[in-house]
């Protein structure tokens, strides 16, 4: 194996384009666990509180310091370049972008079932999930500048933006102010395993702690109900579906 990095004085240029992301990949991990230990020794509602603020903090500071060194302008706090940016290529690094997250999901979830087998990568999947759902909500309604009580509407809304929004097809029917119900249309890691000649995987218990965790964070009142869910049999329309509702005593009473 050739040796690498041997004069941190004296990089090449590869070297340097390498450390540039490894420098990325730690402050993105250090950026994770300061939030994880705020939440392990205040709770999570001092952690989100906190990250309300070091968030925009962070953000400004950063991309200040990336344009002074590689020289571009800053609009409203978003790069030029990205602005510059045709239409089309910008959607298409957006969805690049949601789909890196699921690929960088799986990997970690094969990284842990080729060691410890598949009972292990599911239930640390189901608890992965129950930390990053809620997160993803409390991301989504701050960006949108939802209400705290944000309703059916709310969440409908919400679940447009989700990072699955930009990778599967997804579809809404028998909206009411008080329920809607949810189709997972065309789900990409399903229809992969599809491809393959594999049957569904069973996500069905992450499944219930990803959707009910988010639209309880969109909005407490939100209760969740799955219709179907592998390894639940499902038509060819959809994949899962699920429905969302506010008690009518409940909402009443409020």
């Amino acid at each position: 194996m050739t040796e690498k990095f041997t004069d941190s004085k004296n990089l090449s240029k590869e070297e340097n384009a390498d450390l540039i992301i490894d420098f990325f990949h730690r402050t993105m991990m250090h950026y994770a666990l300061w939030f994880a230990e705020i939440q392990h020794q205040h709770g999570k509602e001092k952690a989100l509180e906190i990250m309300n603020e070091t968030w925009d903090r962070s953000r400004t500071i950063q991309l200040k310091r990336i344009s002074k060194a590689l020289n571009f302008e800053m609009n409203d706090g978003i790069p030029q370049p990205l602005l510059d940016l045709p239409m089309e290529t910008l959607e298409t690094l957006r969805d690049s972008m949601a789909v890196n997250w699921l690929a960088n999901d799986g990997v970690w979830f094969q990284g842990l079932e080729f060691s410890r087998g598949m009972n292990d990568a599911k239930r640390s999947n189901d608890s992965c999930w129950a930390q990053f759902s809620p997160f993803e909500a409390w991301s989504i309604k701050r960006m949108l500048n939802l209400p705290e009580e944000a309703g059916i509407a709310g969440l409908k809304k919400a679940l447009e933006f989700r990072l699955y929004a930009f990778v599967n097809k997804q579809s809404f029917a028998d909206i009411t102010e008080n329920s809607l119900t949810f189709y997972m249309n065309e789900c990409r890691v399903q229809v992969a395993r599809k491809r393959k000649g594999l049957t569904d995987y069973p996500c069905k218990s992450g499944g219930l702690v990803e959707y009910t965790t988010f639209a309880e964070a969109i909005d407490s009142r939100i209760k969740t109900e799955v219709i179907s869910c592998p390894p639940d049999k499902h038509p060819d329309e959809y994949y899962c579906a699920w429905r969302f509702y506010i008690d009518d005593k409940q909402h009443n009473n409020d």
